[in-house]
């Protein structure tokens, strides 16, 4: 049955959410093309260390490395029911002098797993710069409200002040840590080369008549034209799987600090103190045309949950691998690795657009402040009070009674009146205009400014590599 594009299904990740870049560095043709190089770089090798492989022939196979004829694979695959094999094929037709010694000494792994690592390696350093401008753009709104006084929240309860840019500061802390980490996995990377079905190099051995150190020399030469400078000590048929649970768990680590600030704009939104970008013909909702729903930090909670539980893969795959191989991996790491990367991309660019256009509504935030102030500064008040002669322990009864009866009092919808029932209490020894002139929220927020000019300064070498960007989401 012959099915149009619209009749096929289409990941989401692919048709609304990835950007260009990662959809063409995932695509087939990329792949394909990087396994014609590693053929190449393979034939390049061993012509140069004195195998029967002629200059010409190396020059045939750089000639024909994008002009990949799709049917021709197609209908020798469905011939061998091998993938590898229906590619060296048809680059053998397209190159028909080298056909002779496409793939020679190698194994299949030699262009699945070496051109995974590169694609991997390319994937993580883009989302590296996605990163460093989420990070970027929270530095800025971090240092821009690191003195705005907020209510603070433990339990979602309202509890001791902070300020707006503290707050972003723990989001920004967060992304530091998982960039951390990207370099850390990257610096991890090592090569495959080309090592035989068992990883024992035993083929070339044969090739290279016992010469240990050209067979060194000719993985070091595939690995620098890829720009790795390392390999694995040791290796099965396959590179070790624990890397991939290395990268996924990275990547897990950017959707977790994606959710956490997404989740914590909903909630902030809810109160209308703070607000995801919002566009001018914007629909909110279909029935609704008031609404102002945070659909980005939603979409973003959404796809991070997703991204978390992908994770899992690498880590049931990295446990399984029977001895020296086994294939039970293969389908399954071709559906969560590149999903893993893609939905790491589009969390990012959904991070870098929301945090590029945060509104701050100041007036809500200050409303907030001013009503559960009274509460917040009752052991200032009592400090004071005792230092007009109160008993601290009578005083301490006075602010637990007045207060309970405030807070009741606010449960019926009206405003918080707790100073006044103060300021009526003989023996409280304050009016109500000196304990207003105690409460200067900015006397409350601790050291909330000095802890986000220490961290941002912390951040200046990572900050330096990258601008405040903002991807545009239309979708």
């Amino acid at each position: 049955m012959s099915l149009s594009a619209t009749q096929k299904y289409e990941s989401p990740l692919a048709s609304r959410y990835a950007s260009a870049y990662m959809l063409k560095l995932f695509s087939a043709d990329t792949r394909y093309q990087i396994w014609r190089r590693l053929w190449v770089a393979l034939a390049r090798a061993e012509h140069k260390l004195g195998l029967p492989v002629s200059a010409q022939q190396v020059r045939e196979l750089e000639a024909h490395i994008t002009d990949i004829d799709y049917d021709c694979v197609r209908k020798r695959e469905s011939e061998v029911r091998h993938d590898v094999m229906a590619h060296v094929y048809a680059y053998g037709k397209a190159a028909p002098e080298a056909a002779g010694i496409i793939h020679l000494g190698a194994t299949s792994c030699y262009v699945t797993d070496n051109a995974d690592l590169i694609i991997y390696r390319d994937a993580l350093s883009y989302l590296r710069g996605e990163l460093l401008g989420v990070i970027a753009n929270l530095a800025a709104f971090a240092d821009k409200y690191k003195s705005l006084p907020t209510l603070g929240y433990t339990h979602y309860q309202p509890a001791q002040l902070v300020t707006v840019g503290k707050r972003a500061s723990l989001w920004l802390q967060d992304f530091a840590a998982d960039l951390a980490e990207i370099d850390f996995v990257l610096q991890s990377f090592r090569f495959l080369g080309c090592r035989g079905t068992t990883g024992t190099e035993a083929s070339f051995l044969e090739l290279f008549a016992g010469d240990s150190e050209k067979i060194d020399e000719m993985n070091r030469m595939i690995a620098a034209e890829f720009g790795f400078d390392q390999l694995f000590a040791v290796c099965g048929q396959t590179y070790p799987r624990k890397l991939d649970s290395r990268i996924l768990n990275c990547l897990s680590g950017i959707a977790q600090s994606c959710y956490r600030m997404a989740n914590d704009i909903r909630l902030l939104q809810h109160d209308r103190q703070l607000e995801e970008p919002f566009e001018k013909n914007q629909i909110g909702s279909s029935a609704m045309a008031y609404k102002r729903n945070p659909m980005r930090s939603e979409r973003i909670c959404s796809l991070a949950r997703y991204l978390m539980a992908d994770a899992a893969n690498a880590a049931m795959t990295a446990s399984t691998q029977w001895l020296e191989r086994t294939l039970d991996d293969s389908a399954n790491r071709r559906i969560s690795m590149p999903e893993g990367f893609l939905c790491a991309d589009a969390l990012l660019r959904l991070a870098q657009n929301v945090t590029d256009g945060l509104c701050v509504n100041e007036k809500v935030i200050e409303k907030t402040v001013r009503e559960y102030l009274p509460f917040i500064a009752t052991e200032n008040l009592l400090m004071e009070a005792v230092k007009k002669g109160g008993d601290r322990q009578q005083l301490h009864e006075v602010i637990r009674r007045c207060s309970m009866e405030a807070s009741a009092r606010m449960k019926e919808g009206l405003d918080c009146d707790l100073l006044a029932r103060l300021a009526a209490e003989p023996q409280f020894g304050l009016s109500e205009k000196e304990m207003k002139e105690l409460l200067d929220p900015r006397l409350y927020t601790g050291r909330c400014q000095q802890q986000v000019e220490a961290l941002l300064d912390s951040l200046q070498p990572l900050l330096a590599q990258a601008a405040p960007h903002a991807e545009e989401i239309t979708i």
